[in-house]
């Protein structure tokens, strides 16, 4: 059984991303819909996360399940295109998201193909101060979407038990990643919705880094994520941080 919870919505909040998103919820499981770029961003970023995980606490990423035991929580969740796979590999996870129509998607999906996960309807602020803590935090193509970017940074911090991990991805704030997330993506190759993105809200990963110290997150690792158009596929390459970047940090003693 699904379990879905409530968390009240405050302060990081955009009403008019939430807005756009819930509009298209019904997609979010359609790899050839308005998500497609997601699902084929997919693979990169699970394999990102696993490995690292793995490696943190002396795993085998290819052995079975190598986050059995941990606790996971995908702030941002959508319709749940990471906390599924976070969950096969062997994961306790909460989904939270700000719009109730992405949780219901995401708790129907996992109920359709019998996996347990903990979805709510919030935000990492509310859950921060809640006191909830977690081995394993994502928070991917997130932060460009929230209203308060230091806020959100802060409490995604919080939530990470000391020693775990923090995962971040987002669009650096460059005139590349505007030709590329805005002009390209959505009006030249409509990849995705006019106004999905606003290329003020993009981060440098510098800014990323120092808000993420405020909840007491030391970033380890910053690595970009490139397209290949002729393969239709993404990769990591950690020398192009000029649109899309991963990064990932552990946490101090709180």
């Amino acid at each position: 059984m699904v379990e879905t919870a409530h968390i009240p919505l405050v302060g990081t909040v955009d009403p008019a991303d939430v807005e756009r998103f819930s509009r298209i919820a019904d997609e979010w499981w359609d790899p050839t819909g308005k998500f497609a770029p997601l699902h084929r961003l997919n693979p990169v970023r699970i394999g990102y996360v696993r490995d690292r995980v793995a490696a943190h606490w002396q795993r085998d990423p290819l052995g079975g399940d190598p986050m059995q035991g941990l606790s996971l929580l995908d702030i941002g969740c959508g319709g749940g295109l990471l906390s599924e796979p976070m969950t096969r590999l062997g994961a306790s996870v909460t989904g939270v998201d700000a719009s109730e129509r992405n949780i219901a998607v995401a708790g129907l999906h996992a109920e359709s193909v019998g996996l347990d996960i903990d979805y709510r309807q919030g935000t990492a602020e509310a859950l921060a101060e809640s006191g909830a803590q977690f081995d394993v935090v994502l928070a991917l193509e997130i932060v460009e979407h929230v209203a308060d970017v230091d806020l959100f940074l802060r409490s995604c911090g919080r939530m990470v038990k000391p020693g775990g991990l923090l995962f971040l991805s987002t669009l650096n704030r460059t005139a590349k990643a505007w030709a590329l997330a805005i002009a390209g993506a959505e009006y030249v190759l409509g990849w995705l919705p006019r106004g999905t993105h606003d290329w003020k809200k993009f981060l440098k990963p510098s800014e990323v880094a120092r808000g993420l110290r405020a909840g007491g997150i030391e970033t380890q690792e910053i690595v970009g994520v490139v397209y290949a158009p002729l393969s239709r596929k993404w990769s990591l390459n950690r020398n192009d941080l000029d649109v899309n970047y991963m990064l990932y940090g552990v946490a101090g003693p709180k």
